[in-house]
């Protein structure tokens, strides 16, 4: 039986805004972007929460490439428009990083809801199926169940 994870206290908030770049032929910010979006929540999240970030990971001597990547589309934003990536920490027993994601717009409707899963990849890009040690340092440091 799965065991069921439980809501973590860990959440940053990264605000980004939609640049003429970002958007198509109808003003919309692009929906590719969202990627780029929950990126870089995830960059800050691990600025913000010490040992977790790309470098960190690297540095240990992992990858953590993403896996699992769903996003739904709520409501459009557009050129000049603020938005607000709140990235949420889930956590979960198993070798893997789950984020969950919230983006709003400036008025504080939801645009966008997401998920990545992240799996460890040792030197040799081989699977890591057990919990590294820094990533288990990490948890007792943040107090992750």
């Amino acid at each position: 039986m799965k065991k069921k994870t439980t809501a973590s206290p860990l959440v940053h908030t990264t605000r980004c805004k939609i640049r003429f770049s970002e958007v198509d032929a109808m003003n919309i910010a692009w929906h590719g972007n969202y990627v780029k979006y929950m990126e870089d929540g995830r960059e800050d999240f691990g600025a913000r929460y010490a040992g977790i970030s790309y470098r960190e990971i690297y540095k240990a001597g992992y990858k953590a490439p993403i896996v699992d990547l769903r996003i739904e589309y709520k409501k459009p934003v557009t050129m000049g428009e603020t938005i607000l990536v709140e990235t949420r920490y889930i956590p979960t027993e198993a070798a893997k990083i789950h984020f969950d994601y919230t983006i709003y717009n400036e008025q504080g409707d939801i645009v966008v809801t997401a998920y990545t899963l992240q799996v460890f990849l040792d030197e040799k890009n081989r699977l890591v199926l057990q919990n590294p040690d820094f990533y288990t340092e990490w948890k007792k440091k943040w107090k992750i169940e």
